[in-house]
């Protein structure tokens, strides 16, 4: 499936006296047209599930980013309810020890009506 090379030996039939009896020939191998296609189909669908999970991931983190946020504007809602609250407490308070409800005189009833 690779490109390799690999060496051969072969003996000449036909040597003569002090001849090289050992020769060397390199031969090349590579893959097939049907092994390329095979290993880009095996390559893409490789590509495709690192794809699809990625997206996969994306997603789930959205959908926690998205409950976070929704989360988080419960509480300032609450938070703001609860300021309006204190504020209201406050202010009654402040209104009774005010040196203006400690001048105020109380009235009473002088009389009713009756039909």
């Amino acid at each position: 499936m690779t490109y390799s090379s690999s060496t051969t030996m072969s003996r000449s039939r036909f040597a003569s006296k002090q001849a090289n009896l050992v020769s060397y020939k390199e031969t090349k191998r590579t893959i097939g047209p049907v092994s390329n296609a095979i290993i880009l189909i095996v390559l893409s669908c490789l590509l495709g599930l690192l794809y699809l999970s990625q997206v996969t991931k994306t997603n789930a983190y959205g959908y926690r980013i998205y409950e976070l946020d929704k989360q988080a504007t419960t509480l300032k809602q609450e938070n703001e309810d609860l300021e309006v609250s204190s504020a209201r407490l406050q202010s009654l308070d402040r209104a009774k020890n005010s040196e203006v409800a400690k001048q105020l005189v109380t009235a009473k009833p002088s009389s009713t009506i009756s039909n």
